[in-house]
């Protein structure tokens, strides 16, 4: 069983930056890909970014591409999304996610993962 806690959401005006953090704590969470989500209010649940076990391998979804850097630093059991030049599209509760199936892959799609955290929520003001 994994546990996962997103922290660093927040209030920022369009332009500004964030930096999320995906807390990992039980069995082996430096193992598992891991994938960042959003979802804004009566909207589906949207691929950001996912990174393999390692971090050599990264993927994003093409509207955050050239803004956003996933990354992780296993010895910390933790995952970062580092977001720039926010839009306020880009407003949306941020989940963290655990793949337990495939430690190399970077998917994009919600049912590929079998942990997820509570959330934490982004607001970019215009």
């Amino acid at each position: 069983q994994v546990q996962l806690v997103e922290s660093g959401g927040g209030l920022v005006q369009a332009g500004g930056s964030l930096k999320l953090s995906c807390a990992g704590s039980g069995r082996s969470f430096d193992s598992y890909a891991v994938g960042w989500f959003r979802q804004a209010p009566g909207k589906e649940r949207d691929f950001v970014a996912a990174i393999s076990w390692s971090g050599a391998s990264t993927y994003y979804a093409d509207s955050v591409e050239g803004r956003c850097v996933i990354s992780r630093d296993n010895a910390k059991n933790t995952v970062y999304l580092q977001m720039n030049s926010l839009k306020p599209e880009d407003t949306a509760v941020y989940y963290c996610a655990a793949d337990r199936n495939s430690p190399i892959r970077v998917g994009s799609t919600p049912t590929m993962y079998e942990y997820w955290g509570q959330g934490t929520q982004v607001t970019v003001s215009s």
